[in-house]
């Protein structure tokens, strides 16, 4: 199952990107976000696997990245397993203007297990796609209220 946003930011391509980059600022997105920690490779480079952790009612969910392809400030690709599904993420960006940046977010369900997320991939797969929209959405908002001057350079901001 595949699905895909767009989304225009009013933000420079560098700042957008800065802002992506930095895990610190996934909560402000990514509604029950808790907390990333790396505990292979080298954080934000290809190849590193990280620990994503949400709450979830009572309970944390845990989700594993894998960083496929960091090309920010242009795209960002990486694979995310959980016990009960997987699926590919690609961000792009491009500028626009100097003040106007999209970003572009496709994404793939590659499999889905145990009877419930079956289910709502068969009879509610809209409910991904409105997921990654409202997270885009709420990047957006937060991008834009930002005022702080960032560069993006790999692996580091400034």
């Amino acid at each position: 199952m595949k699905f895909k946003g767009i989304i225009d930011i009013d933000q420079p391509l560098a700042k957008v990107a800065a802002l992506f980059a930095n895990p610190t600022h996934l909560g402000e997105y990514q509604k029950r976000f808790l907390r990333k920690e790396v505990f292979s490779g080298i954080a934000g480079e290809d190849g590193a696997i990280s620990k994503m952790y949400y709450k979830m009612g009572n309970r944390e969910m845990e989700l594993t990245e894998t960083i496929t392809a960091n090309r920010l400030p242009y795209s960002f690709e990486a694979s995310y397993h959980h016990k009960h599904m997987d699926n590919t993420l690609t961000s792009t960006f491009t500028k626009l203007s100097d003040t106007k940046t999209r970003f572009i977010w496709e994404g793939e369900y590659t499999a889905f297990r145990g009877l419930i997320p079956k289910m709502m991939a068969f009879f509610v797969p809209k409910i991904f796609e409105k997921q990654a929209q409202q997270w885009m959405d709420n990047f957006k908002k937060f991008a834009e209220k930002q005022y702080v001057y960032f560069t993006y350079e790999k692996g580091c901001l400034s």
